[in-house]
């Protein structure tokens, strides 16, 4: 057993979690509402005492150290994978998408005459939306005395 000072209130909702749950944390005692909820989740979760369990929370190995109960054995989990990020059919992110897989690709002030956009809101929409968040890459070419045309690679 470890040198882990609990509050009655952290021992409580740790032993009601081992003793009930198999370890989820489902149960707080009465007085305990909204924010002071809040600040024993913290308080365990700071010292390692709780983890992250999808949208709950679950006794770590710590929590079960300082409560001086042995740990569960472990249960294989399958890893989820993440999910894609997609966008609407209908909406002017889509329209620009389109555009950039043509074949023939798309120029700024193409995208901005169709969407209303302004030239620095579509280079935007290329770093930002595109290329972090939706994981597009997005290349250009550029012909000589030509407008740059981007396009979707692949």
């Amino acid at each position: 057993m470890t040198d882990i000072k609990l509050t009655d209130t952290q021992r409580q909702i740790l032993e009601h979690a081992v003793q009930h749950t198999s370890g989820k944390l489902d149960w707080f005692p009465d007085n305990i509402k909204g924010g002071a909820r809040n600040k024993v989740i913290d308080s365990l979760f700071n010292r390692a005492l709780i983890t992250r369990d999808g949208d709950g929370w679950c006794v770590a190995a710590e929590g079960y150290d300082a409560l001086g109960v042995a740990r569960p054995g472990c249960e294989a989990t399958q890893p989820t994978e993440p999910e894609q990020r997609r966008t609407r059919a209908n909406s002017k992110q889509a329209e620009v998408i389109a555009m950039l897989k043509r074949p023939e690709g798309a120029t700024i002030n193409q995208i901005c005459a169709a969407t209303g956009w302004q030239s620095h809101t579509v280079r935007g929409t290329f770093a930002g939306a595109f290329k972090k968040k939706l994981g597009l890459d997005i290349t250009s070419s550029k012909e000589v005395g030509g407008e740059r045309v981007y396009y979707i690679a692949g």
